[in-house]
């Protein structure tokens, strides 16, 4: 079998965390995941494709949903229908409280990771990482920042999940390309090293050396 993508040794629910997003980012709640998917889709479309103001949208939003609460619940007297209330999910504390520690508690990991990178004890790790917020910085002057956010969510929303289908598939892949890769790299130092020329300096110091040495060893075995 091939090595796991990134060296991980867990499967990809575990690697996720295992919990609740887990589930969600890996369509075990495909209802959860698709109504993400699709409410991502359809605020990208209608700010990004439509161009709408967020205010304005704001703005129709809340005339709409007070106009259906207030037909509803007038016609709730003459229609015997319950009157609608607003979940309590949505205005509750301890749900707000549980978000805000989340985002909190990720965003001291990132600059304590960061951080521990910078101080340079692993200076592969420094190189790589400043190379990849680099790359990040350009692809994020080709895109707004509503498209790079909606990109990041739709990636989010798949790539996970298509790797956990195709693991095997992609592991053999992926296998395959780097030491493909290492063989060509390996092929491409050894034919430019050998093909370098050495300038006549260098070869008459090296015969320069070699003469040294042997007019030394002549002397030490003379005395």
């Amino acid at each position: 079998r091939a090595p796991r993508l990134f060296g991980r040794e867990r499967p990809v629910h575990a690697a996720l965390g295992g919990r609740e997003a887990a589930d969600i980012i890996l369509w075990r709640r495909p209802k959860v995941s698709a109504s993400i998917l699709g409410a991502a889709t359809a605020a990208w479309a209608l700010f990004e494709v439509a161009e709408y103001h967020f205010l304005t949208l704001a703005c129709y939003a809340a005339m709409i949903a007070m106009l259906t609460f207030f037909i509803w619940t007038n016609a709730s007297a003459f229609m015997n229908l319950p009157v609608p209330r607003i979940p309590e999910t949505i205005l509750s504390e301890r749900t707000a409280k549980q978000v805000i520690l989340g985002l909190h508690r990720r965003l001291t990991w990132f600059v304590h990771r960061l951080y521990a990178i910078a101080c340079g004890e692993d200076i592969k790790k420094f190189i790589m990482t400043v190379v990849s917020l680099y790359i990040a910085s350009v692809v994020a002057t080709c895109f707004s920042s509503l498209t790079l956010l909606y990109l990041v969510v739709l990636c989010t929303m798949t790539v996970p999940a298509l790797y956990e289908r195709y693991e095997h598939e992609v592991d053999h892949l992926v296998a395959t390309g780097a030491r493909d890769v290492r063989t060509h790299f390996a092929k491409m130092d050894s034919g430019v090293l050998r093909k370098i020329p050495r300038g006549k300096g260098a070869t008459t110091a090296a015969h320069g050396t070699t003469a040294n040495n042997v007019h030394g060893w002549h002397r030490s075995h003379v005395n």
